[in-house]
């Protein structure tokens, strides 16, 4: 499973999930700095990847198109940093790794994640 790394995400979060055995790419490193969340969205879908994102705007644009892919995964905190939230990261992708293949949403707080498979209701 690759995931694609948002612009609102430090590039840090590349070097870390590699670190940890996870093919990850910043949106910085493949696409315009002033691409639209559609245009990620769009990459991500015909690429591959798992989006991986702190923009709340994606999972709206999953439910108003009723898109079975790609996977986002949406953390909901405040701090964002790769220190702070890696290991929490691992177990949700670990944890949720069939759901994020066959196509869901992963909304992360500070002390939980939830999954809804696409296409959302």
């Amino acid at each position: 499973m690759k995931i694609l790394i948002d612009m609102n995400l430090s590039p840090e979060w590349e070097e870390v999930l590699r670190s940890a055995g996870w093919p990850a790419t910043h949106w910085s490193g493949v696409g315009r700095l002033d691409a639209s969340d559609r245009e990620i969205l769009s990459w991500a879908q015909a690429n591959g990847h798992v989006l991986f994102t702190h923009d709340l705007d994606f999972g709206a644009i999953l439910a108003i198109s009723g898109a079975d892919s790609p996977s986002v995964i949406q953390v909901r905190t405040q701090d964002l940093t790769p220190s702070q939230l890696l290991p929490f990261i691992l177990r949700v992708l670990n944890q949720f790794r069939e759901a994020l293949t066959a196509g869901a949403l992963i909304s992360v707080d500070e002390t939980s994640a939830r999954a809804r498979v696409l296409p959302l209701k």
